[in-house]
């Protein structure tokens, strides 16, 4: 979820309060575009031809940063009934974090429409029998980079849950939050938040910042923490493995008891090496692998979302975006997402 910043001269006075600040002053601030860059980057020299994923040989791990704003080839916009998934068989997997209760009540949850995943892909993976194809249920994240959406088209393509950049750091909100929270709501689609953390902030700010701009509301998905190494950054800390996992642990704890939602832990796989491995059992976790299956990228790493793409293209969207998958079938997906309706 990594993007280029935007221009330090219209921050200046964020850069002071970034990387020096040791207390919050939080209600003082106000809510500002997102000098931290979790999302697209600029767009490339030499645009590679959309193609379907998995269509191609190549299993060269694509960088860390998302590549920004390529075109998409025209796709059908009739909408397709769910298909079954084909028998592709996938790696073994461990099961999904928090497996739910398999009688979820009708009274306070019901089932939507689930499309089957029709996105393109501009720098296209061959997974061979691990191919995200196999699973049931996709989505995508977004943030400013993919600017305005049409979620009614989004959602036909394949997007049935999305997770929308909220905050970052303790006084950076994304511009477009509140309207892509609002206009995927009414499109059907379940949604969550994330918001990307600054090791140059304290975590009880940066909870506050995010408590502050994201709703309570029901229905919604469990928040995210995203958790990288990111070299587009002015923040050049990184903290010790043990600093990384306390600071982590106080703002999971305070959005936990706010929301009542355990936090999702997204995450990219250097930074998990060096600091996640045999940590937070007890989490769900969202994991990075765009060039191999998860099981191969975190070997004994149980997860509940998959991001397999970083160069989606989809009708609804102007340009590229991030593609996922949730871990399990669809009726696994109603049951999860009925248990984390509040």
């Amino acid at each position: 979820m990594r993007f280029p910043g935007v221009s330090a001269i219209l921050f200046a006075c964020a850069v002071s309060a970034g990387c020096t600040s040791t207390s919050s002053g939080v209600d003082q601030l106000l809510a500002q575009p997102s000098l931290e860059t979790t999302s697209s980057i600029t767009p490339p020299v030499n645009v590679i031809p959309p193609a379907e994923i998995g269509s191609a040989a190549s299993n060269e791990e694509p960088p860390q940063q998302m590549m920004a704003m390529a075109p998409s080839a025209p796709i059908p916009d009739a909408l397709v009934p769910t298909v079954k998934a084909p028998d592709m068989r996938v790696p073994k997997a461990e099961p999904v974090a928090f497996v739910v209760p398999s009688k979820p009540s009708a009274k306070t949850f019901a089932r939507g429409r689930i499309y089957s995943r029709r996105f393109r892909d501009a720098k296209p993976i061959n997974f061979g029998r691990a191919s995200p194809k196999a699973l049931a249920v996709h989505g995508v994240d977004v943030s400013r980079w993919q600017g305005e959406i049409d979620w009614g088209k989004l959602r036909t393509q394949g997007a049935n849950f999305v997770y929308i950049k909220a905050t970052d750091g303790g006084d950076h909100l994304d511009p477009m939050f509140k309207k892509n929270w609002h206009r995927a709501h009414e499109a059907g689609l379940r949604r969550g938040a994330y918001h990307f953390f600054y090791w140059c902030r304290t975590a009880g700010e940066q909870a506050d910042w995010f408590i502050r701009n994201v709703p309570k509301v029901k229905g919604a998905l469990p928040p995210v923490i995203d958790v990288e190494w990111n070299g587009e950054s002015r923040c050049k800390r990184r903290p010790s493995r043990k600093n990384v996992l306390k600071k982590m642990q106080v703002f999971m704890d305070k959005l936990e008891r706010h929301y009542g939602q355990r936090p999702i832990i997204y995450t990219a796989p250097d930074f998990y090496r060096d600091n996640l491995r045999g940590k937070f059992r007890d989490y769900p976790f969202w994991l990075r692998a765009v060039a191999e299956h998860p099981s191969k990228v975190y070997p004994g790493r149980k997860w509940v979302f998959w991001q397999y793409s970083g160069s989606g293209l989809s009708h609804g969207v102007d340009g590229r975006i991030d593609l996922n998958a949730f871990h399990g079938s669809e009726d696994a997906w109603h049951r999860w997402v009925a248990a984390r309706s509040r």
